[in-house]
């Protein structure tokens, strides 16, 4: 059986009285200008058979097709690696459950933690949050983030443990970055970066603070659930395996917004906040 060596959601079509054209991963179409090559040797060996000639205009397409992306360097590993099988999940049930059974069959071992930790809990400390030596750390809540619950998991990655969050406000839902690393966006960036890219910065922490007057609760829709959990499972997912970043922002650069009224998603770019240098003090 051959082994295709175009990667995935690349194809080769034969277009009438016009050769072969080229569908690319962002699904538009190129025109191969084979010269020479023999097409049937070239779709073989695009699809992992060497049969027939090699000739030197045969090797100058494929590497055409190599220096545009489109095949694969080698077998492509998709599997969750067993070193960072476990993740745990935090929040609200409603954005936990859907995320837990995706992860799983993803072939990550999620573990819940009850709605101690869903909007309005208590912070957790470090200690907590690093019980049962999770690989990664999520948390979902169904509501705003409360001031400070976040603090202690922004710590998460210097130890190693990835950090990934989402939250809603209102008809609005935000999945932030992935923070793996010592350096990576945490929650305080995010809440900085937004205060600062808004004139209603003053409304925007209130609104935060609490507290808030609102009429018939905004609710959750099994689809609307089910996005949020997909983003943050593709997120955790591609951090896992390793797999890069095909288009868009960078994971661990862009905060995405979910308009939950239209399930519509919008990238952001955000960036660590640098830490300030303390004021010098004065003399006398």
């Amino acid at each position: 059986m051959s082994r295709s060596r175009l990667v995935p959601g690349v194809e080769v079509v034969t277009v009438p009285g016009r050769g072969l054209a080229v569908r690319t991963q962002e699904g538009e179409f190129f025109s191969v200008r084979t010269g020479s090559a023999d097409e049937d040797v070239l779709l073989s060996r695009l699809t992992g058979v060497t049969t027939g000639p090699v000739s030197e205009e045969l090797d100058r397409v494929v590497r055409a097709f190599e220096e545009a992306g489109h095949l694969a360097e080698g077998p492509q590993d998709s599997r969750w690696p067993a070193a960072r099988r476990t993740v745990r999940i935090l929040g609200d049930p409603v954005l936990t459950e859907p995320l837990a059974g995706q992860l799983a069959a993803l072939g990550a071992r999620p573990l819940t933690t009850e709605a101690v930790t869903a909007s309005g809990g208590s912070p957790a400390d470090v200690e907590d949050l690093l019980d049962g030596e999770p690989s990664a750390v999520v948390w979902c809540l169904d509501g705003p983030v409360p001031d400070g619950l976040w603090d202690a998991a922004d710590a998460l990655p210097d130890h190693g443990v990835a950090w990934l969050r989402c939250h809603r406000e209102g008809w609005q839902a935000y999945v932030e970055p992935v923070a793996a690393a010592p350096g990576d966006v945490t929650s305080a960036h995010v809440r900085s970066r937004r205060l600062a890219a808004t004139p209603a910065h003053r409304e925007l922490a209130a609104y935060w603070s609490g507290p808030r007057t609102s009429g018939a609760p905004v609710r959750l829709t099994p689809p609307a659930a089910t996005l949020l959990a997909a983003l943050l499972a593709d997120d955790l997912g591609r951090w896992a395996t390793g797999a890069p970043d095909t288009a868009g922002l960078p994971a661990r650069r862009r905060l995405r917004r979910v308009d939950l009224r239209t399930l519509t998603v919008t990238e952001h770019p955000v960036l660590p906040v640098p830490d300030v240098a303390p004021m010098p003090e004065k003399d006398g």
